[in-house]
């Protein structure tokens, strides 16, 4: 294992778009175990959203690979949206691939099918967590539009591993 002292702290996420993958990262004051599990278990409700953007509700998953997964996203003025996917790859607590899709008609993307990869690594005080999200279908307006949500999801799981401490 390498020397986690010498690893890049990232403090802040951030993320970058060519219009077609998406990479973000940023750290989690979580240990790689309990953020993989805040990943892909009900304990996304808890955290993932803001009372001014949304809040994900009804998180259910089968967790293995080919296992389905869905939520939904409740806005603050009550309008719902489903998404859903399937566990491609689950290497706990180090990786986690999906597909991601809106069950709705997401007004940039649509029903596009996406790929999302995490990448869980140890660094001291939490984990350093990298995201790639791809397959936009060539759309770079949904590239670009989700980018800053990235953003704002590594920063929700980062605060709520601050509280749960």
């Amino acid at each position: 294992m390498s020397n986690l002292s010498n690893r890049r702290r990232v403090p802040i996420p951030c993320a970058v778009t060519d219009g077609e993958i998406i990479l973000a990262t940023g750290d989690v004051s979580l240990p790689p175990e309990r953020a993989f599990m805040a990943l892909v278990t009900p304990e996304v409700e808890k955290w993932w959203g803001s009372d001014d953007t949304y809040h994900v509700t009804d998180w259910k998953a089968d967790l293995k690979v080919g296992g389905k997964w869905s939520l939904i996203v409740v806005r603050p003025d009550g309008m719902s949206f489903p998404a859903s996917g399937e566990f491609l790859e689950l290497d706990i607590p180090r990786k986690i691939v999906l597909t991601r899709r809106y069950d709705w008609a997401h007004p940039t993307l649509g029903n596009t099918l996406t790929k999302v990869t995490y990448l869980l690594k140890p660094i001291e005080g939490g984990t350093n967590l990298i995201i790639r999200h791809e397959d936009f279908g060539g759309d770079a307006e949904a590239a670009f539009e989700h980018e800053q949500g990235w953003e704002r999801y590594i920063g929700w799981l980062d605060d709520y591993g601050k509280l749960s401490r």
